[in-house]
């Protein structure tokens, strides 16, 4: 049985300015289940609709800045976290990059920059594994709780057919390899915590925006029906799930 069906769960959303997270923040607080909710992301103040929908929930919503990239920001905000809970049960880190000025998917390798690989690792992957480092302890209770970050499938090794997005693909490989071995060391630390990977498909945000033209609609989802589904999944975790990767509808991806 998963977190999502005790009462008086706590959650944390990372990345929850737009997108995914903003979507995820907007379902949750229709839970009942959930008491409280911590959303954070890096700029509070240009995050106006998560603003204006912690006004409407004051007591059940609270924002905090967070830079995944800067361990200090984590840290501090995990701190004024713990100030006010001693658990969380539902953590989803759904920050992610593909694309931004100066920043675009390599289609080869003549395109390849050491600083943007560097900042695809930092955004994509690292901040994953620091964010466990520093949760952990929120962690280390007796009931069932789920860690789990926002990947996608094109960091799959073994589903790569077509190359390119050196930047993006490794990163999330990067990501898949980190949940992993957080999920092992989780097992021994906290062993009520499900950790895995997540691939949402592909949702309409801008992170997928200049990639959209070619997606048939079907298999175009609002963000709405995207964290719908994966709440679907996070609801039906098991404990052996911890380490793995899975996708929107339930099913296993290779890594």
């Amino acid at each position: 049985m998963s977190l999502l069906y005790s009462t008086q769960a706590n959650a944390l959303i990372v990345g929850a300015g737009q997108g995914i997270g903003l979507g995820f923040v907007k379902q949750l607080l229709q839970d009942d289940r959930i008491s409280k909710i911590y959303a954070c992301c890096r700029q509070l103040e240009t995050a106006s609709e998560l603003s204006n929908i912690q006004t409407e929930s004051p007591d059940k919503l609270t924002l905090l800045a967070m830079d995944i990239t800067e361990e200090l920001q984590i840290s501090e905000a995990v701190k004024k976290i713990s100030g006010e809970i001693q658990k969380l049960h539902l953590v989803v880190n759904c920050v992610g990059l593909l694309h931004a000025d100066g920043l675009q998917p390599e289609k080869s390798l003549k395109q390849i920059n050491s600083e943007n690989l560097l900042c695809y690792f930092q955004v994509n992957s690292i901040g994953a594994v620091l964010l466990a480092k520093h949760l952990l302890p929120l962690f280390r209770h007796q009931e069932t709780s789920v860690f789990a970050s926002i990947s996608a499938k094109v960091g799959s090794i073994s589903d790569n057919q077509l190359g390119g997005w050196y930047g993006y693909r490794a990163s999330k490989a990067a990501l898949n390899m980190f949940v992993k071995n957080i999920a092992l060391e989780y097992a021994r630390t906290c062993p009520n915590t499900i950790v895995v990977s997540l691939h949402p498909g592909t949702t309409d945000t801008r992170l997928s925006l200049p990639f959209q033209k070619n997606v048939p609609a079907e298999k175009l989802f609002s963000v709405e029906k995207t964290v719908s589904l994966l709440l679907a999944v996070i609801e039906q975790l098991q404990q052996e799930d911890s380490g793995e990767f899975f996708s929107w509808d339930g099913t296993r991806l290779p890594w």
